[in-house]
Order: structure tokens, then C-alpha cells, then sequence
């Protein structure tokens, strides 16, 4: 029997290493647009990747390590809403303004002169306003001050001669010298309280310092505005329609704070024109609000009475495609997220109402939306 050579066994390993690269696999793919919109290629089915048709395939793993979460959108009655511009401004029942009297030299208070953001309490002093005077005033009532001690101590002395003879002299003499001792007395000491006292400046509220324009020894005119004290868990919200009738149809109002949605109260709308707009009070409490400041300028939703049939979904879940159309990211598969254009309509701040676009019951992601948009 013939025997093969010894280097057969290495010929036939390198052969059939040769068929096997040779040979088609066993996944082979469709040529493009033959794939029966069946899943994504293989080569790219271990990642993210933007589709064809625009939607964005993405797989479970990717899903949780993006964090991505949907909502079942359903129809709910809710308010229509419009948005308003407005901003921060102080509530006069919660908060005050702290104003000089009369023109002076501002001195440090028991506690220093306070610093913006500083907490205090009604009837503090915040500080001392050493009264401003000319020269010539100053000597005018200095020299009152000592005519009005003079006479007091004349009257003082003939007070004492009338008591030693009050058996002879009528009672109503002493009477009167007496009222005329204490008139002189009061005086005097109003002048000297005037000539060396200081006005305090007092705290009207309790609350924070919400700006302070003043520095230890600066001169401040009578009137001028030293403190502003805010309660930062009181405020209000000052906003501007033009709609006179928005006014009559005004059931609610809500601000949008970070992530907390502050509920606004409507006090009331002025009767005069400023802008050529009406100006609208709300008022707002929270301890959210300490994140806003006196003149920042916000946006609100005036809710009316009537509703309307709507889908609500987080602003989170708005995004912006190439052709700057706003959409939301519909998850249409386990797997696959497909883009769908949205009309919207102001709710509450937080939410937006989708007025087209999505119906009822699929599910459109909230957390997640930024990055699945940025794949490409």
C-alpha cells in the first residue's frame, strides 16, 4: 500500500484554511434596501446608529447606559395656557424699603453695617444717620440750648423761694413756675437730642438684605434709599398683558423654578396703561423661590378657565432637528426610536402640551432625548 508523503498533513491544513477564508458566510446581508426594513446591519448591531429613514436604532444596553425613559402618552383635560413675560418683584406686605429721614453721615449699626443677604428682623437697627448741619445752624441752637438752661435754672431757683413761703403765696403761683421748670426742661432736651442724637435706621420687616448701597461715613441725602428687605418665601410676579380680555378668564398661574413648578396666585390687574400693556399681579410662595431675585425677569402660564382635550409631556422631551423643526423621539420598537415633527402649546412651565403630531398611547422618551438626537 503506498504511503503518503510527511508533508501531506501540512498541505491539506493550508488548503482548507485557504476554502474556509474562501467560502461566503453564513450571515450574509442583503444588498442595500433589501433588507425588508427588518432589523439594522450586523456590522452595526452592537451600537448606535442614525437609520436611513431617520430613525435611530439603539440597543438595550446603550438604553441604560444613556438613562433614556419613556411615557405612555394619554389625552387629559387640561387648561389652556398662554405665556407671559414678567419678573421678580417685592411683596409690600412681606417685604420693605428703608429710606433716611434727614441728610447725614451713615454710621454702623450694633451689628455692622448688614451685607446683602443677610438675614434680620422687624424693628432692628441696621445702622445710624448722624444728622448734617451748617455751622451757623449748629451755633444758632447751641445758643438757644444754653438761653433755654439759663432760664431753666432761674426758674428752678425761684421755684425753690416760692415753696419756702407757700403758706403765704397763692398755690396757683407755684403751679405755674413748676409747668414753667418742665417746659424749660423738655426743651432743652429736645435741642441737645437734636444737636448730638442720631436717627436710626430700623428694620420694617423681617426678612434679607436685598441690596445694600451704602458703606460706614458715606453723606446720604433725606429720602435716599439705603436697604431693600425681601422675604425671599414671598414674592411676587409682575407681568404685562395686552389682552384686555385675558383678565376676565384668568384661572391660575404658574411659574417654572429649576425642576419645581411654583403655583401663583392672581391678586389683581391695574387699571392704568403701562407699555401700552396692563400690569398683573401674582403673588408667590415657596421656599423654591429663593433661588429668584427682586427684578429678574421670568416667563409664566396664565391659565384659563376653559380646557381642552391634550396630550402633556415634560419640556425635557422637546428637541430641535436639522431642519430646526421641533420634534420628540417615539419609541416605535424595543430597540428603535423614530423622530416625530410636534406642533406645541404652553401648559404650566414644566410640560408642554402636544397639540399634533403624537397620539395617544405611544410612548415618547423624557429622560435621554438630548443624546439619542446627537446620534449620527
Amino acid at each position: 500500500m503506498n504511503r503518503l508523503p510527511s508533508s501531506t498533513p501540512r498541505q491539506l491544513t493550508a488548503t482548507l484554511a485557504l476554502l474556509f477564508s474562501l467560502a461566503p458566510p453564513t450571515g450574509a446581508l442583503a444588498d442595500a434596501g433589501h433588507d425588508h426594513g427588518g432589523a439594522p446591519p450586523a456590522a452595526a448591531a452592537n451600537g448606535p446608529q442614525r437609520l436611513a429613514d431617520g430613525s435611530v436604532f439603539l440597543p438595550k444596553p446603550s438604553q441604560r447606559q444613556l438613562a433614556v425613559r419613556t411615557v405612555v402618552t394619554t389625552l387629559a383635560a387640561l387648561p389652556r395656557s398662554i405665556e407671559l413675560d414678567g419678573r421678580v418683584v417685592s411683596d409690600p406686605q412681606s417685604g420693605g424699603k428703608v429710606q433716611a429721614l434727614v441728610a447725614g453721615r451713615i454710621e454702623s449699626g450694633p451689628r455692622g453695617l448688614p451685607e446683602p443677604g443677610q438675614a434680620v428682623r422687624k424693628g432692628e437697627v441696621l445702622a445710624w444717620v448722624q444728622p448734617a448741619a451748617a455751622p451757623l445752624e449748629r451755633a444758632a441752637q447751641a445758643a438757644q440750648l444754653a438761653e433755654l438752661r439759663a432760664a431753666g435754672t432761674l426758674a428752678e431757683k425761684r421755684l425753690a423761694r416760692l415753696r419756702e413761703l407757700a403758706d403765704t403765696v397763692p398755690r396757683k403761683e407755684i403751679e405755674a413756675l413748676e409747668s414753667e421748670v418742665a417746659a424749660a426742661r423738655e426743651r432743652a432736651g429736645a435741642i441737645g437730642t437734636g444737636l448730638s442724637g442720631r436717627d436710626a435706621l430700623v428694620a420694617p420687616a423681617s426678612g434679607v438684605i436685598a441690596s445694600s448701597s451704602v458703606v460706614a461715613g458715606q453723606v446720604v441725602d433725606a429720602r435716599e434709599l439705603v436697604f431693600e428687605i425681601v422675604d425671599p418665601a414671598r414674592l411676587r410676579i409682575e407681568a404685562l398683558a395686552y389682552d384686555p380680555a385675558l383678565i376676565s378668564d384668568i384661572g391660575g398661574a404658574s411659574l417654572a423654578v429649576g425642576g419645581t413648578q411654583v403655583p401663583l396666585q392672581f391678586v389683581g390687574a391695574a387699571r392704568a396703561l403701562r407699555d401700552q400693556a396692563l400690569p398683573l399681579a401674582f403673588r408667590a410662595q415657596g421656599a423654591a423661590l429663593s433661588t429668584l431675585a427682586v427684578g429678574q425677569p421670568v416667563r409664566l402660564q396664565v391659565h384659563s378657565r376653559s380646557t381642552h382635550e391634550t396630550i402633556a409631556v415634560p419640556r425635557a422631551a422637546l428637541m430641535r432637528n436639522a431642519a430646526n423643526e421641533t420634534i420628540v423621539w417615539v419609541k416605535t420598537a424595543p430597540e428603535r426610536f423614530a423622530p416625530r415633527t410636534v406642533t406645541t402649546a404652553p401648559l404650566d412651565g414644566l410640560r408642554v402640551a402636544l397639540t399634533s403630531g403624537v397620539a395617544p398611547g405611544e410612548r415618547v422618551v423624557i429622560d435621554g432625548a438630548t443624546l439619542i438626537n446627537q446620534i449620527r
